[in-house]
């Protein structure tokens, strides 16, 4: 395994941000790990890259124990935190190589990272000089330079414009056909497009650990929009089985929502038939993964 996470635990004070949280993560696998601001996401990653210690449970990086083994877990480990710390004074290729130093990595490996990065044409400029999304390949050129085999990568995508996200987004996609990625994000549509797999994480506990393809399973909630012919109202709606709630859209088009797995099309059809309507239109909306973290982590 490439991440080995077991029983962790890490209190502040009274606050426990991290609550007896285990799970692995395979060599290759590129995840996605999800949660609310507070639910321990950083923490754990700061663990992980051995920049905190926990107060209980082991983890290991490539075998390496992160208590026991920190500098090997260094070696094995590319890290880029929430807030990409650089010296905005210096040129691109000497901050690159400043770090190839501290890595102990030979000078040939900035040019690599610079092409594999995209930082090319930008490389001839101070890090002061550069847009946001130019500071974030400058962060994972960084963290590539001694070749690790993980990839840790802390809302690596935090304050770019859509264009530079399609950017990152890709960069990361190519990276990982050779790295395990773990990843940190709030941003859904970025874990839709990137990742294999995603670990849902509230208040210090893991909630959901599975392969985003079978993920929609979980959802107990489904969404149908249907027209009638005619208007409709929201009491003889509310007779539907399992319906939630039902919010006028436009004119005789509704939305409806179930709390149930079951597809409720075919009830909604014998509905409107049963009680003179046709329906003109009956939609079931796809399940999407802001929906199922909504679902995982709202407050009970």
């Amino acid at each position: 395994m490439s991440i080995e996470v077991q029983n962790i635990s890490k209190n502040y004070g009274e606050q426990k941000a991290l609550d007896n949280v285990s799970f692995s993560v395979k060599k290759g696998e590129i995840v996605g790990f999800l949660g609310p601001n507070g639910a321990g996401k950083s923490t754990l990653m700061k663990i992980l890259t051995t920049y905190l210690t926990s107060d209980g449970g082991n983890a290991a990086v490539n075998g390496h124990n992160v208590a026991v083994a920190p500098k090997e877990v260094q070696k094995s480990v590319g890290y880029l935190p929430e807030h990409n710390p650089l010296y905005l004074d210096l040129y691109v290729r000497e901050y690159l190589a400043f770090n190839a130093d501290v890595y102990k990595v030979a000078k040939s490996r900035i040019d690599d990272v610079i092409a594999l990065t995209g930082l090319t044409p930008e490389s001839h400029k101070k890090i002061g000089e550069l847009s946001k999304g130019y500071r974030q390949r400058v962060g994972l050129a960084t963290a590539l330079l001694h070749n690790p085999d993980v990839l840790i990568l802390d809302e690596p995508t935090t304050g770019l414009d859509p264009n530079q996200l399609v950017e990152i987004r890709d960069l990361i996609r190519n990276i990982g056909k050779d790295k395990t990625v773990f990843l940190s994000t709030h941003i859904m549509q970025e874990v839709e497009a990137i990742c294999d797999r995603v670990i849902i994480i509230n208040n210090g506990k893991i909630v959901t650990d599975k392969k985003l393809d079978n993920l929609v399973s979980d959802v107990t909630e489904q969404i149908i929009e249907v027209e009638f012919d005619k208007e409709i109202s929201s009491e003889l709606l509310a007779t539907i089985p399992n319906l939630k709630s039902s919010k006028n859209i436009q004119g005789t088009t509704w939305e409806l929502t179930f709390e149930t797995n079951d597809d409720m099309r075919p009830k909604v059809f014998d509905f409107a038939h049963n009680n003179g309507y046709r329906t003109l239109q009956l939609t079931l909306k796809s399940k999407n993964l802001e929906q199922i973290f909504r679902e995982k982590t709202k407050k009970k």
